[in-house]
Order: structure tokens, then C-alpha cells, then sequence
């Protein structure tokens, strides 16, 4: 009977040890996880209010209110933040705008800054690297690595509806309709299909994997992110929560 005593004892005080370790760790977590949030949050309003593109340069003016939405987003998902995977789709949102920053230093001709943490997807989808160009049913889509007088729109790179979209900057930000509903991702197949898929093959794209050149681009892995370095992290690879995607 003592025995049996003493090893309840003992598997007890094991379980108690077990869910306190587990408690500490998960609240270590989380705690990391707004902290990461909260400091890729204030680099991003840093960074956009020590910024102002002149008026003779559209390009920097639309990546620089692009990352503002992205500032503004982020605030608003940092405000109802409460487990760790929202505080990293508050990181997310904030990375995704210092790339639209980035951008707009180097519309700017400024040096781009430090780097930024790779977002989901963007690492396979590449960027380009020579100018294309396609018409999809009476319209004229065009991309470019740099921005010029036609191109101002700029993508940090990623997957729209499932496919590759290359880094660059493009003539309209085709991708919004892409990610509004059945109607508007067909749209986004029939322009990936027309101006990216020939990119990819004819080695236009800068950095993409097979995958993507097959338009088979999935977002990167939670390892993947994790090896980023600068987030801490993974985000999971989808793009759920307030701000949906690279572009509403």
C-alpha cells in the first residue's frame, strides 16, 4: 500500500511539473510573439513617418500609402491581438508594409535600408528581372523590375490565388480583383497564365523555383519563415485575419 502510495505521489507531482512547464512555455510564447509583433509595428510607423515621396515620383507616393494601409492594419489587427497567432498575422502585416517602404526608397533612388523578413511564398515566387507584358481579354497588363511611367504599382512577391506572382512593379494592381471572389480569381489565372507563366519559362524571373515556374507556388513553410531570421517565428502561410492578403 505505501508502494502504491508513493508512485501516485510521484506521477502526480510529474503531471503537476508537466503542465506547469508546458504553462511557462506557452506564456514565454506568446510573449514573444507580441513583442516581435510590437517591434515590427513601430519600425514600420518609424520608418513611414520619416518618409515623404515628391510629388513628381507616383511610384514611391503609391508604395508609400501602400505601407501606410499596411501600419494602419496592422494597428488595428495589435489592438485585438490576444494569442500568438494573431500577434504574428500583426507581424506579418507589418513586414508586408516595410517591403512596400523598401520599395519606395528605392522608387526614391535612396538606399533601400535594412533588410526585411522574407513574407510567405515570396522567396519562390522570385521577382522579375525583365520587363513583360500580355493582353487578358481587351486589356493591357505590364510588369517591370523597376518603376517607370507606366508601371507604379509595386508587389513584394508572393501567391495570388495560389500562383506565383514575382516581385515587381506592375501597371495596376491586377491582384486586388484576384483575391475578391470567383470572378476576379479567374481574372488572376488568365493574367498569370498570359504575362507571368511565359516570364517563368523564358527565364524572365529572377529567384523562382520549378514549382512556381510550373505555377504551382505554395507559401513558404513555417521552417522556411522561421529561417528568415528577423520574425521570430512562423506565420502558418495563409493570408486569413483583417487584411487578407498582399493588397484589398
Amino acid at each position: 500500500m505505501g508502494l502504491w502510495l508513493t508512485l501516485l505521489v510521484i506521477a502526480i507531482a510529474v503531471i503537476a511539473f508537466v503542465v506547469y512547464s508546458n504553462k511557462q512555455r506557452a506564456e514565454r510564447e506568446l510573449a514573444d510573439a507580441e513583442a516581435e509583433a510590437r517591434r515590427l509595428y513601430e519600425r514600420l510607423g518609424g520608418q513611414s513617418m520619416n518618409l515623404t515621396a515628391a510629388g513628381d515620383n507616383p511610384a514611391a507616393g503609391q508604395a508609400l500609402a501602400d505601407a501606410g494601409e499596411r501600419y494602419t492594419a496592422a494597428g488595428s489587427q495589435l489592438d485585438s491581438a490576444a494569442t500568438i497567432r494573431q500577434y504574428r498575422l500583426v507581424s506579418e502585416t507589418a513586414i508586408e508594409g516595410l517591403h512596400y517602404i523598401r520599395a519606395a526608397r528605392e522608387a526614391m533612388g535612396m538606399d533601400p535600408g535594412p533588410e526585411v523578413p522574407l513574407l510567405p511564398g515570396q522567396t519562390r515566387a522570385g521577382a522579375l528581372k525583365e520587363p513583360v507584358s500580355a493582353e487578358v481579354e481587351g486589356r493591357s497588363y505590364t510588369g517591370s523590375p523597376a518603376p517607370d511611367n507606366q508601371n507604379r504599382h509595386y508587389y513584394p512577391g508572393g501567391n495570388v490565388d495560389g500562383r506565383p506572382v514575382p516581385s515587381g512593379w506592375y501597371n495596376t494592381p491586377w491582384w486586388k480583383p484576384a483575391l475578391a471572389g470567383v470572378g476576379g480569381a479567374l481574372v488572376g489565372v488568365m493574367i498569370f497564365d498570359a504575362l507571368l507563366a511565359p516570364a517563368y519559362a523564358e527565364g524572365m524571373v529572377e529567384g523562382g523555383d520549378d514549382a512556381a515556374a510550373e505555377g504551382g507556388g505554395e507559401a513558404e513553410t513555417e521552417a522556411g519563415m522561421e529561417d528568415s531570421g528577423d520574425v521570430g517565428g512562423d506565420f502558418g502561410g495563409d493570408f486569413g485575419g483583417d487584411f487578407g492578403g498582399f493588397d484589398i
